[in-house]
């Protein structure tokens, strides 16, 4: 049977380097000791090349992030309890999402919450329409406290490719990250920064009379193209 499963993964390469014209290719890849797997991630890898690529919108364009008024943080220089260190939780989270390390994801939601504390396999399926994702993390707002806790919300631009046809696809969403307080009783583990809720993304409101200039679209869904 070994050899049976090993041929038919052969053919199949080859069928699909035949398609594209890479098929000398392929097979010179084989003979200088490739096996049939390592080919295949090459083809496939050469075949999403010639696909649309991705291009998520500017900032301060519709279905861009905010313009930063501010220069970047070092991120060296960033207290993990400050608003900035909850947007470094949220790009940690996307980070994973793109290596497809998605129990390590899942780790960082609020455990005792309803996508924190579903089955592994439930979290991994929520991405399996996708062949690729990644996103751009805005600035995050002021953190806010309520009830013993503070909270953080993140603008986040996500954009991949659809695992059914190839196409990108970006949106804009807003992470919302809570912490306990360093109070009496909290654990470390209450005191770090946990994803509560994602959700779609709403602009700022801007001080009455100024101009709108980098008016930020907030549509939830796919930005398409003209």
């Amino acid at each position: 049977m070994g050899w049976q499963k090993g041929t038919v993964l052969f053919l199949g390469v080859m069928a699909l380097a035949a398609c594209d014209g890479r098929e000398e290719s392929a097979i010179d890849n084989l003979a200088n000791g490739a096996n049939a797997a390592q080919v295949q991630n090459n083809v496939r890898a050469e075949a999403q090349a010639l696909m649309e690529p991705l291009a998520p919108p500017l900032p301060g364009s519709p279905g861009g992030l905010p313009v930063l008024s501010e220069p970047p943080i070092d991120e060296d220089a960033i207290d993990p309890d400050s608003a900035q260190g909850a947007a470094q939780v949220v790009q940690g989270y996307y980070g994973l999402l793109e290596e497809k390390r998605y129990n390590d994801a899942q780790d960082l939601w609020n455990e005792n919450g309803a996508i924190g504390s579903e089955e592994d396999v439930l979290f991994a399926a929520r991405f399996r329409g996708f062949s690729e994702i990644h996103a751009n993390v805005g600035a995050p707002g002021e953190a806010e406290g309520a009830a013993g806790s503070l909270y953080v919300t993140v603008p986040v631009q996500v954009y991949g490719r659809v695992a059914a046809t190839g196409k990108p696809w970006y949106t804009l969403r807003q992470v919302t990250l809570r912490r306990v307080n360093d109070v009496p009783g909290s654990s470390e583990a209450d005191r770090r920064w946990h994803i509560e809720s994602i959700g779609p993304y709403t602009a700022p409101e801007e001080p009455a009379g100024e101009a709108a200039a980098n008016a930020i679209s907030p549509t939830d869904g796919m930005v398409r193209k003209p």
